[in-house]
Parts: structure tokens; sequence; C-alpha cells
């Protein structure tokens, strides 16, 4: 896998592209598809807060919409405007929108306050008994 370091640098990039008018709360997102190619990833706000996306759905459509199915690992880094940055946990559609497109057991989700403090899990830790795309073969 790609340095673990070079994942929370891109994703504290990404951060800075967030548009967060309203929460205040800027994601960013790397996501690491097999081939060693990263995808970056924002959130978006809007007015209707219905119609926002957060940073790693949008590193995965980024990533889809370039042809790419296959990943191995994402980053997150999250905070409020203007505080240290915490651990921050992919939301539940996140979640179903990975499990869409990964093993579970394999891809790793890490959550990253700096380059020297993140943790690692899979994602059958943060999303057990998920529900996917084998549960609709006949």
């Amino acid at each position: 896998m790609t340095d673990v370091k070079k994942l929370i640098e891109k994703a504290l990039e990404m951060r800075l592209y967030s548009y967060v008018p309203y929460s205040h709360f800027r994601v960013g997102a790397a996501l690491l598809a097999k081939d060693g190619t990263i995808y970056g990833g924002c959130n978006i706000e809007n007015a209707s807060y219905g119609a926002a996306n957060c940073a790693e759905r949008t590193a995965f459509f980024k990533a889809v919409s370039e042809g790419k199915h296959e990943f191995e690992a994402i980053v997150i880094c999250g905070g409020h405007e203007g505080t240290a940055l915490d651990y921050c946990s992919p939301c539940g559609i996140c979640r179903q929108v990975m499990r869409e497109f990964c093993d579970p057991k394999t891809f790793k989700v890490i959550l990253a306050k700096n380059e020297d403090d993140y943790k690692e899990y899979t994602l059958e830790q943060l999303l057990p008994l998920g529900f996917g795309p084998e549960d609709l073969q006949n």
C-alpha cells in the first residue's frame, strides 16, 4: 500500500477545498485505488442540506467516473474550522458506498488527526453485517 503519510497529506490538502458555509466542518478524503492512483475529495454543502455531499463519496464518485472500481484504502481528516482535528468517522451513507466497491475484510479506513496520529480500521469493523452486491445475487 502507498505510504499512509502521503494519503494523509492529500486528505489534509483536500480539506482546504471544502465548501462548508453552514456547518463550518471541513472534511477531506484521499482514496487509494488498487492501481496506486489517489483520488481526493472534500465535503460540499448546499443550502437545502439534502443536496450536500461528503468528502468520501466525492472521492469515490470521482474515481468511479474515471473507470476505477477497485480500492485499497481511504484516509479521512475532518473537524470544525479553526480547531484541532479529531478522528472523523464516515457517515452511514459513505460506509454503504464503500461497501459497494470494497472488500469489507481488506479495505482500510484510516481516520487521521495528522500525519503521525491516526487510527486504522477495516470496513467490516465500521460496517458489520453490511449489505453488499453479493446479497442481490440469486
